[in-house]
């Protein structure tokens, strides 16, 4: 049998030589060649060349309705926020990566997901950050009995995976990626090379046991999760926990699913025991004053699957000084200044010589179009000091011709708006409900002018 050799691989093109160099031969790049220990698939390869190549054992194949009713039952994390956006729940076999800000609350998140599952399952938590009395302390204070729940503080995969192994875990929760470290890979933990090889490792381990993995990523500076992007293909389901500075409410992205809708939202509060959900998100955006205050209003935009209610609010400032100041949070700042330019070509209201700012209350992005109508009716609410009902809700995509035109979902969004009690909407013409909606009067606009009018027309 021939004798294993190191194998150097470049961390830029993953491609491979058999000696260190200071410079990759496939890709050209300086210092990136690392050392990994020889796998079998490398020695087979060599040992083949004194002699016949041993045949590779594949596994028949599977007809798909067969394996279609072989499916097993997703799992649930005990939070209809979290299920909702998995798809439906955790899916046996699955890897998924969740990544966020430090102290956001990851750790917290998966703990209690992983007490919920142990009820009913076997679950391993491996934690390469805290030892086993930190964690037990953590629960402790979240109110986490665990009793079934088995908790190990180990940084090496293959310790983890024979532990899992052992236990026939239902889910593994790694807590992170970046502290864990392969004895295949001859670096230390959190370098590019371990991160893929150990996300590589625990995806075999998940497809070929059916345990659903469940990985905690840290993020870059940049809000993206730190490694390569491989990371994010290798997965299957990719998750983001938000949340805005100062804010206890806590946001989980999909931006990836195998298995079910992306960018579909699930929301939290963080409590002193721990995460909650929120079953009304509408509810964290409208915080609003008693009486209504010039400059603001409320839109419907979608978010994943579900509308939401959220308020938006423009101030106008007299410009004094230099160029006038465009500043957009939460929204397309280019799509802001179009839609000036749309106000003082179609409605006659100028913002030439003003300051303008528009804010998403609550810390969300909206990319979608919808907001374009109710932006339009904050700044010139704010413009002129005159107030838009509290009453009032708005959306609506404007072109540059200052036509208003429609969204999609409209009904779902009138019907959301209905449900939280607002009583007028002053919506695109082609988003006119075919039936009356009981308590809320619908004002169809086709022109940016006649929004106007008929948003200040209810005015006090």
């Amino acid at each position: 049998m021939a004798r294993a050799s190191p194998v150097f691989i470049c961390t830029a093109c993953s491609g491979e030589t058999v000696k260190w160099q200071g410079q990759c031969p496939l890709c050209g790049e300086w210092n990136s060649l690392e050392q990994r220990a020889s796998s079998a698939r490398h020695a087979a390869g060599r040992g083949a060349q004194g002699g016949a190549a041993r045949a590779l054992e594949v596994p028949p194949p599977r007809r798909l309705d067969a394996a279609v009713a072989g499916i097993e039952k997703r799992l649930a994390s005990g939070y209809e926020e979290l299920d909702r956006v998995m798809g439906g729940g955790i899916v046996p076999g699955s890897v998924t990566l969740l990544g966020g800000d430090p102290g956001i609350g990851k750790s917290t998140l998966l703990l209690q997901v992983a007490a919920n599952v142990a009820g009913t399952n076997a679950v391993v938590y491996a934690s390469g950050e805290e030892s086993v009395s930190q964690v037990a302390l953590r629960a402790q204070r979240l109110g986490i009995e665990g009793r079934k729940l088995e908790v190990i503080a180990e940084s090496n995969l293959d310790a983890i995976l024979a532990l899992a192994s052992e236990r026939k875990g239902t889910l593994l929760v790694v807590d992170s990626i970046q502290t864990i470290e392969s004895n295949t890979v001859a670096t230390s933990a959190g370098a590019v090379s371990q991160l893929r090889e150990c996300t590589a490792e625990l995806v075999r381990y998940a497809k070929s046991t059916s345990t659903a993995v469940i990985i905690i990523g840290h993020v870059t500076k940049e809000g993206t999760i730190a490694g390569p992007r491989m990371l994010e293909h290798l997965v299957d389901t990719v998750l983001y926990f938000e949340s805005e500075a100062a804010s206890r409410y806590r946001i989980v992205r999909a931006t990836k699913n195998r298995f079910g809708a992306v960018n579909e939202l699930g929301f939290f509060a963080m409590a002193e025991s721990g995460l909650k959900e929120v079953r009304n998100p509408s509810a964290i955006f409208l915080s609003r004053a008693p009486e209504a205050a010039p400059g603001s209003i409320v839109t419907v935009t979608r978010e994943g699957g579900r509308p939401l209610l959220i308020e938006l609010q423009a101030l106008v400032d007299r410009m004094r000084f230099g160029a006038p100041r465009r500043i957009a949070q939460g929204l397309d700042s280019n799509r802001v200044a179009m839609l000036l330019a749309v106000m003082n070509r179609h409605a006659q209201v100028s913002l030439q010589e003003h300051d303008v700012f528009v804010n998403v209350v609550g810390g969300i992005q909206i990319s979608e179009t919808g907001w374009d109508l109710p932006v339009v009716l904050a700044l010139a609410s704010s413009l002129s000091d005159r107030t838009v009902p509290n009453s009032l809700i708005s959306f609506g995509e404007i072109g540059l011709t200052g036509e208003v035109r429609p969204v999609a979902y409209g009904d779902e969004r009138l019907r959301e708006a209905q449900k939280q009690g607002f009583k007028v909407a002053v919506v695109p013409r082609e988003n006119t409900p075919r039936k009356p909606l009981d308590g809320l009067h619908v004002i169809p606009v086709a022109r940016v002018g006649e929004a106007l009018e008929a948003a200040f027309s209810r005015s006090p």
